[in-house]
């Protein structure tokens, strides 16, 4: 292949470069030097004076060259590898004597000027040229530091403590930074990761993406002694009082046994029992009830009469209790209570909430209950609440404004939402498509999934020149407005008329409506007016379609000439084919109102073609009267929640009907009815949670509900699941623990849901020797404030988070924080997947050769500079020499005599 210029200069050219490229303006001084030279008065000859003028020009340019710090680069192929060497707890002595041997292999013959070893664990040592024998890396050795302390300063039992200490955490994060940092130029940099990639703090593939040099991984075994370990104690941050909430412990083992697991509210044992333990994760769960904060601790201890691991020499029997670390035996979660909850429940007719506001009285919630007028229009009134239900309540009674508070209440405050089901609520109240529906964990288009196609229409636009001008425009908007509401798996076809029919669009998919809908636009009036054969030719269309709903819109003013308008409206509905008329201008009203009465649909006189979607949206719901389910049947539960804890819903009487809805994809149905049919079912919306309770909670349908002993217990478990968490409103606080750090995340907005910014937030942290401290928040997003506080002393932290705006405390919360052992003790294999990505990542090579570690890839070559800032000056210093001897010498036998300066001249 053909190689360009600049390929081929690069290629026979010694690579340059310059370290102070701004003296490079110093080459306009050669011009000068050609000017001084026409001026100058010395008499020699010419060619001996240009050559003199050569020289000078040479000099002035490789002073400027000098001074521009002239490099030559040259290229080297020679490694300097460093060896992380991981020497934290989780790597037992089989590690070690694996990360020996392959030191030893790797550097055999090698100089000690080639490579280092860093040893690491919470945090890098200083690098080293020789790795301490196996026996000694677990014992008393020098405390980490960057200083020159000997460990002969040390005090044996400090060194051993702070060793300890030391070994309690793995930082790849930290120990890639300083090796790469550590390699000296001029080499081809390679670093040797050895460790059994179990991060306890930091991000080490987003060192990787920074550190540049290539990273190879060594893995490592991680302790296999007999372990069993209480992982974790799950538990709410925060419930209400009295909610019942479940407590999920975690216990880890490698290897089959039997353990007693205790578990203790505060001071007082809850629970205790002799478990199977097998080997791998294995899950217990607690259900309970609180007034108060409380610490929630596991612990496992070995059974009466089994024979411990540390107290035995010999190896345990499968009947003894087999545990090698006992700091790993216990865990612990904390809980905050709130007081008592507020409902707000909007019902269509309160009269019929009374049996819901005395279960609920019952169970210490405190009940409002308004009609739908009643419903807050602003996010001031309905933050009063922790949960809002909506029962019976249809779209139509809410504003635009109303639902869209329901949404920010939900997602910007966390706050509960529950609908309940009637014969308008969710599709049947008309919620399909409107923000409520968002926030619903249901669809309402049940409808359109389970029948293909769903829905036949066809509109019969009327085109004659009564209908011209603002009227015909009326009716295209009226259509165009029916068409943009179908669904994809709709078909719709569009007919125009005039003294004649013609298709201005043939039944096509809902999923081309865009093209029906230009179609609609091409219509101009003129003609006459004869709605009969249009009517014929929509019903021969609808009967060749298989849809389960089939229906026709007519768009007229009425006038038109005779026809047997009964006898075709008969047959359609005979055939299933429902006839709703829309008449406009100076309709013919009884006409109209005939033919949808005799085909089973509805008539209405539109002045305003805005409201022609909503009466669509009217027709659709009415049509869809086949969505109310009253048969009785019994709750199915298909998914097991602590919400329902105690509810004995295999003891529930008949629920007399339901509405036909559709869960939502990353939504949790809890209970079914027979057919499959979601009855109970929720999500996570933003900040909060929403429930559909597709049945109702009053005597239409619970009837037999209303008397059941679990009614009350059972509506109260499930308003408290969905209840807003927090004792403050617009204040959503999430801490994340990684390592000895926790991340304290806060989201606030103001009472009218607008985020809250520029306010003075701060945490004062409490650790478990009661030492208070505090420390700033900082705001990084709109409404959002972040800080990072280290928490690495085992105990419960407190923390208390303040806001202020203008001086005066907006919010205040309590949180706890339990810090258990280090996660350096947690019964964990070796991270092949990270030490393989880490390697991936950086070009290196997972599970390398020990004699490969020095050889470089093919790619890789380090630059040596070499300056040549001397031997330009040496040159320089020369050719003035030379200079001064052709300015003052007369050298006729080298330039002539026969032309001289002054001949040129003149």
């Amino acid at each position: 292949m053909e190689t360009t210029p600049v390929e081929r200069m690069t290629y026979f050219w010694p690579q340059l470069e310059f370290t102070r490229p701004e003296w490079l303006w110093a080459v306009l001084l050669l011009p000068v030097l050609v000017v001084y030279f026409y001026r100058s008065l010395v008499d020699l000859p010419w060619r001996q004076m240009v050559t003199s003028l050569l020289v000078r020009c040479f000099i002035v340019l490789f002073l400027i060259l000098a001074l521009c710090g002239l490099n030559w680069l040259d290229r080297t192929q020679q490694v300097y590898v460093v060896f992380a060497v991981d020497e934290s707890l989780s790597v037992d002595a089989k590690g070690h004597e694996k990360s020996e041997n392959f030191i030893r292999q790797a550097t055999a013959g090698q100089d000690e000027t080639s490579f280092a070893i860093l040893p690491f664990a919470s945090a890098p040592r200083r690098f080293q040229t020789e790795l301490q024998p196996g026996e000694n890396r677990g014992g008393i050795t020098p405390t980490p530091s960057t200083d020159a302390e000997s460990a002969s300063d040390v005090p044996d039992d400090v060194a051993n403590e702070s060793r300890v200490k030391w070994q309690q955490g793995t930082n790849l994060q930290s120990v890639v930074a300083i090796a790469t940092a550590g390699i000296p130029p001029h080499f081809v940099p390679h670093v040797v990761l050895l460790s059994d990639g179990n991060q306890t703090e930091g991000d080490v593939l987003a060192a990787v993406a920074i550190s540049g040099p290539r990273i190879s991984t060594v893995s490592l075994p991680t302790r296999d002694n007999p372990e069993i370990q209480v992982s974790a104690v799950n538990v709410p941050a925060q419930v209400a009082e009295g909610e019942p909430f479940r407590i999920e412990v975690l216990i880890d083992a490698n290897h089959d046994d039997r353990a007693v697991v205790e578990i203790f509210g505060g001071d007082y044992r809850l629970a205790s029992g002799i478990q199977d333990i097998k080997e791998g994760e294995n899950k217990f769960y607690f259900t309970q009830q609180i007034k108060q904060s409380t610490i929630f601790s596991a612990r496992i201890t070995q059974p009466a009469g089994s024979t411990s691991a540390e107290s035995e020499a010999n190896a345990p029997t499968t009947e003894d209790f087999s545990d090698t670390l006992l700091d790993n035996n216990m865990a612990t979660g904390m809980v905050f209570t709130t007081g008592q909850p507020r409902v707000l429940l909007i019902e269509s007719v309160p009269e019929q909430a009374r049996h819901l506001e005395w279960a609920m009285n019952e169970q210490s919630i405190a009940v409002d209950t308004r009609p739908a007028q009643g419903m807050p229009a602003s996010l001031t009134d309905l933050q009063n609440y922790e949960v809002l239900i909506l029962s019976n309540v249809p779209a139509t009674d809410l504003s635009a404004q109303q639902m869209d508070v329901i949404r920010a209440y939900v997602s910007q405050l966390g706050g509960g939402f529950i609908m309940l089901g009637g014969d308008e609520s969710f599709g049947l109240g008309g919620y399909y498509k409107t923000v409520v529906e968002d926030v619903l964990p249901v669809r309402s288009d049940f409808e359109k999934e389970k029948e293909k196609p769903g829905l036949g229409m066809v509109l019969i636009i009327d085109k004659s020149g009564s209908m011209g001008g603002q009227k015909l425009e009326m009716a295209k908007d009226a259509a165009r407005a029916a068409v943009d509401l179908l669904g994809a798996k709709d078909q719709i076809g569009v007919i125009a008329f005039d003294g004649s029919p013609y298709w201005v669009s043939e039944i096509r998919g809902g999923a081309q409506k865009g093209a029906v809908m230009d179609r609609i636009a091409s219509i101009e009036s003129g003609g006459g007016t004869t709605l009969y054969p249009a009517m014929v030719q929509a019903y021969e269309a609808l009967q060749s379609i298989s849809a389960k709903l089939k229906h026709v819109i007519i768009l007229t003013d009425g006038l038109s000439t005779p026809g047997d308008f009964d006898g075709i409206t008969n047959q359609m509905a005979a055939s299933q084919i429902t006839v709703s008329t829309v008449g406009i201008g100076d309709a013919d009203q009884n006409l109209l109102e005939r033919i949808s009465q005799a085909g089973r649909g509805r008539y209405y006189f539109a002045t305003d073609v805005n409201s022609i979607p909503q009466i669509f949206a009217k027709e659709t719901m009415t049509a869809s009267k086949s969505a109310i389910n009253e048969d009785p049947f019994l709750p199915m539960v298909v998914r097991s929640t602590p919400v329902l804890d105690g509810v004995s819903l295999e003891e529930a009487p008949f629920l007399l009907g339901y509405v036909t809805t559709r869960p939502k994809a990353t939504s949790e149905v809890i209970l079914t009815a027979e057919t499959g049919d979601p009855l109970l079912c929720w999500w996570r919306y933003g900040l909060g949670m929403s429930v559909a309770f597709t049945s109702d909670a009053k005597s239409r349908w619970a009837a037999e509900w209303v008397t059941w002993d679990g009614y009350n217990k059972f509506w109260a478990q499930v308003i408290r699941h969905c209840m807003r968490k927090g004792e403050s409103k617009g204040f959503v606080v999430d801490i994340q623990r990684r390592g000895p750090h926790s991340k304290v995340v806060i989201d606030s907005v103001d009472s009218d849901g607008q985020f809250l910014n520029m306010a003075d937030t701060e945490i004062t942290l409490i650790d478990p020797q009661l030492t208070t401290s505090t420390i700033a928040v900082q705001q990084t997003a709109p409404g959002r404030y972040e800080a990072t506080v280290e928490m690495a002393a085992p105990g419960v932290w407190h923390v208390q988070l303040t806001q202020k705006l203008d001086g005066q405390t907006v919010y205040q919360q309590s949180r706890g924080v339990v810090v258990g052992y280090s996660d350096e003790l947690r019964l964990r294999t070796t991270n092949d997947n990270l030490l393989q990505s880490i390697a991936s990542s950086s070009g290196g090579a997972f599970e390398p050769g020990a004699a490969s570690v020095f050889e470089p890839l093919a790619t890789e070559t380090a630059s040596t500079a070499i300056p040549l800032w001397p031997l330009l000056l040496i040159i320089a210093m020369t050719l003035f020499v030379a200079d001064v001897a052709l300015r003052r010498l007369d050298m006729p036998r080298l330039f002539g005599t026969e032309l001289h300066r002054s001949d040129v001249r003149a």
